[in-house]
């Protein structure tokens, strides 16, 4: 095997990361082909590193679709048809150098030039309020984990409660420290390009979606969406009058074949697509990025799922290929508590610039002693801590989930989750949604249904939310699903 370059560390980069981007960049530009074995001892040595540094970057890498796995043989770069069509992605890799002027797997060039919009008013249409349920066990959508850790936010408040100074320091992006914080735990954990000044603190991502669409859409402006995709974001960018263009999604994720000829903003989860749950190949990734580039079109980034993933690594951001083009939406709410609404956006300081800018006229800053104690949670190691013992909770859950169903109803075949919180669960033939929801809520059991976030015709699907029930709570709703699809097949 050809020794890759290691490439130069990112101030704050975490070891492992540097090492998953050097291999990435080998891969990309040609030094490592297809079918080239990754021995960890010998890029251990060559580099100077610990080989378990060099383990943790090839789990990253085959997350992400450039590694393959043989068992009892070891790694490998993966080969054409496999793990994503990798080789594909380096054709594409070699015209975006040439034509972009990308630099370690990183572009340099400025931001894409996208015209700004006028401020739009419109109310949101479109919108049901939901209609009232009390089920005995909830496994629909948008359930808390439960899992906050009070009495350590409690301690964090209390310390930050009485420094006046810091609290009036806001700043227009939000405490200075904060975003230092958040944009160390993006570089080192996350394998993003971040440095402080290109993060905003924002209410959780359906503010920083509000904010995007009236900056950067009205009315003849294209944005693009997956389908199924987030309610969220097709609201926000119908409100300012913008042209949806719905992408469909496969088991790979988005079908980036059928990415339209012109758009402005184009919102994706490629790490754990929503609410399927598949993860972008490596070589879609690249066709999503060259997709963007040629139309000077923004990539909106939801990294949504990211603490909470059940593989070794989830797969590192698009925001790390392409900082200039790429902005990574994030939120604590999932991983702490959704009444906790402290997010971030980050973007590139010139973008930052303009929505400091337009922000204050509907949203001035997030609350700041919340954010003040983020910080401290981040830095001292506590978020880290609560994301560890959160993680093996909810992994529990997901194992428990899987073997219920497995018992209570071999013939399902659902689709583990990588990441998230909630399960994929494909329904047979004949079989529809509206059918399983009805009998269900008979049986006090609530779902959720794919035809809830899609625009197109999808196949029937249920989303069971599990990380909010504890073992006990799972077994039971397993038990009431079962009950409800032996009924509709009596």
């Amino acid at each position: 095997m050809l020794l890759p370059e290691l490439l130069a560390a990112r101030p704050g980069e975490a070891q492992h990361q540097r090492a998953a981007r050097s291999l990435r960049a080998a891969v990309l530009g040609g030094t490592l082909l297809p079918g080239s074995r990754l021995g960890t001892r010998t890029l251990a040595q060559g580099w100077g590193v610990a080989r378990n540094t060099v383990q943790d970057a090839i789990d990253q890498l085959q997350a992400e679709g450039y590694v393959e796995v043989r068992p009892r043989s070891g790694s490998y770069v993966a080969r054409r048809g496999e793990a994503g069509h990798v080789q594909d992605s380096l054709q594409i890799q070699d015209s975006l150098q040439i034509q972009h002027g990308i630099r370690n797997g990183v572009q340099t060039n400025a931001p894409p030039a996208v015209p700004l919009s006028g401020w739009a008013t419109r109310a949101l249409s479109g919108q049901r309020p939901d209609a009232p349920a009390n089920f005995a066990v909830d496994m629909r959508l948008g359930q808390s984990p439960g899992l906050f850790p009070s009495e350590l936010w409690a301690q964090a408040l209390a310390r930050r409660a009485t420094d006046a100074a810091a609290l009036l320091a806001v700043g227009e992006l939000g405490p200075a420290e904060t975003r230092g914080a958040i944009a160390d735990w993006l570089t080192r954990e996350r394998g993003a390009a971040v440095t402080p000044d290109m993060v905003m603190l924002t209410g959780g991502t359906q503010s920083a979606l509000d904010l995007l669409s009236r900056t950067y859409l009205e009315p003849g402006r294209v944005a693009v969406m997956e389908d199924p995709g987030y309610a969220g974001a097709r609201r926000a960018f119908g409100a300012v009058g913008a042209t949806l263009k719905l992408v469909p999604v496969g088991q790979g994720g988005l079908d980036v074949s059928r990415l339209p000829d012109r758009a402005s903003l184009a919102y994706v989860t490629p790490g754990c697509q929503f609410p399927t749950t598949a993860t972008l190949s490596a070589a879609h990734r690249q066709e999503l990025l060259a997709w963007a580039r040629e139309r000077q079109c923004f990539i909106l980034e939801d990294d949504y799922a990211a603490d909470f993933h059940h593989a070794a690594r989830p797969p590192a951001p698009l925001q790390g290929l392409a900082p200039q083009g790429v902005l990574l939406l994030g939120t604590f709410s999932q991983s702490l508590a959704p009444a906790l609404r402290s997010g971030y956006l980050v973007a590139p300081p010139e973008v930052l610039s303009i929505l400091a800018r337009t922000r204050p006229l509907t949203d001035r800053h997030p609350p700041t002693l919340d954010a003040l104690a983020l910080s401290d949670f981040l830095a001292s190691g506590g978020y880290m801590r609560h994301l560890r013992r959160a993680r093996s909770q909810v992994a529990r859950r997901h194992e428990v989930l899987q073997d219920s169903l497995r018992a209570a109803l071999p013939a399902l075949q659902p689709r583990p989750a990588r990441a998230g919180l909630h399960l994929y669960l494909p329904l047979p033939p004949g079989v529809s949604e509206q059918g399983v929801q009805e009998r269900a809520a008979a049986h006090g059991l609530g779902l959720s249904g794919v035809a809830e976030y899609s625009q197109l015709v999808q196949p029937p699907a249920l989303l069971l939310a599990f990380a909010h029930l504890e073992p006990e709570g799972i077994r039971d709703a397993v038990s009431r699903l079962a009950a409800a699809f032996g009924e509709i097949e009596s």
